[in-house]
């Protein structure tokens, strides 16, 4: 058994909401991923999109959730080992997600009211996952 001195004297650095937020997000980027594609899958059949243009947003999807997966499980990770580096990593693959998004919000072929709904909903995450994340690096290096 460890001393009452010892057991008051620990603290806990990682964030229990930013954690929580990564969970949901995982979720969430799932039905992301999935209506992001059945729409764009759907404007190819119904409107007019270049070939070029369709080749781009299917790729920039696939890109999208590689760096999705890999900024959760980072993120994930160093916020339940108390680590900055793979938070600090985790924020800066954020930027990359950041801009694939607005691409989707903004510069696609064909922006719907759903892909406007989805993709503000996943900035909005993105933009508490960051408060959260540096707040928690603060934590962790101070």
């Amino acid at each position: 058994l460890l001393p009452l001195e010892t057991l008051n004297n620990s603290y806990q650095l990682s964030s229990i909401p930013l954690q929580l937020l990564f969970y949901i997000n995982q979720f969430y980027y799932i039905f992301y991923f999935v209506v992001t594609l059945t729409m764009i899958v759907y404007k190819s059949h119904v409107f007019s999109y270049p070939d070029q243009f369709l080749a781009l947003d299917l790729t920039l999807l696939c890109i999208m959730a590689t760096l999705e997966v890999l900024r959760l499980y980072l993120g994930s990770r160093g916020n339940l080992a108390e680590d900055e580096g793979p938070l600090g990593l985790s924020l800066a693959i954020m930027i990359g997600s950041i801009v694939l998004s607005v691409y989707f919000l903004v510069w696609q072929t064909y922006v719907l009211k759903v892909d406007v709904i989805i993709n503000s909903v996943l900035l909005l995450m993105y933009g508490l996952e960051s408060v959260l994340q540096v707040l928690t690096i603060a934590a962790v290096v101070g």
